[in-house]
């Protein structure tokens, strides 16, 4: 599955580089993409509230509208019960975090009260180790590690170093997660540059700059 990628600042589409917030590009209106997506014939769509992750306000307004238009799954900020319950109303599925590193137990829980179909944990990796709050702040766990601690399905794995570079994506990193545990349904994210980097044999990939590069074609 190819999932397009909408990441909203301030009700802006944008795309950062390595998570940097001081080096975005700014592409435009997220409900101007998510019309065009939707023509595309793009089913699913990755929706990250950038401003919610770092818990400066969030864009749930825009996002909403996005939802009427296209189905998607949404992370960013989504730390507890009454967020999982709000964006879920929206929401096909929703990526948790943060709170996943500080709470692992939340997981499980959200998962036996909505179903592992609904839940996506987000991995977002620098140098091997887990960050958290908007990738600002290590957590010092290795990924492997933190995986091994989730009872979820769905795995969305970000290597932050090729976030937004236009390299490719560390598939040595998937191959890894893959081996030890086959039972994940991976969803890779990071580095995509090319129509080659969609081929490959995980469940899903995220396509954010890429696409709005014109480096990838999606029909």
């Amino acid at each position: 599955m190819i999932i397009p990628a909408i990441d909203i600042l301030d009700d802006k589409a944008v795309r950062l580089t390595k998570g940097n917030y001081n080096e975005k590009t700014i592409y435009g209106s997220p409900l101007d993409f998510a019309l065009k997506f939707k023509n595309m014939g793009i089913e699913f769509l990755h929706i990250v509230d950038l401003n919610a992750a770092k818990q400066d306000r969030d864009n749930f307004d825009v996002i909403r509208t996005v939802s009427e238009i296209i189905k998607i799954q949404v992370g960013g900020g989504i730390r507890d019960d009454m967020a999982v319950d709000k964006y879920l109303e929206i929401a096909d599925r929703i990526i948790l975090g943060t709170v996943a590193v500080q709470n692992p137990n939340f997981v499980c829980e959200m998962v036996n009260k909505h179903g592992a179909e609904r839940i996506v944990v987000g991995v977002d990796v620098l140098d091997g180790k887990v960050r958290t709050n908007g990738w600002l702040e290590n957590s010092g766990l290795d990924y492997l590690e933190f995986i091994e601690m989730l009872p979820c399905k769905y795995i969305l794995c970000t290597d932050i170093s090729k976030d937004g570079t236009l390299t490719s994506p560390n598939w040595q990193m998937y191959e890894k997660i893959k081996e030890r545990f086959p039972e994940k349904k991976i969803i890779v994210s990071g580095g995509v540059s090319k129509n080659e980097h969609l081929q490959n044999p995980y469940y899903a990939t995220i396509v954010g700059k890429a696409y709005y590069e014109g480096r990838v074609s999606l029909c």
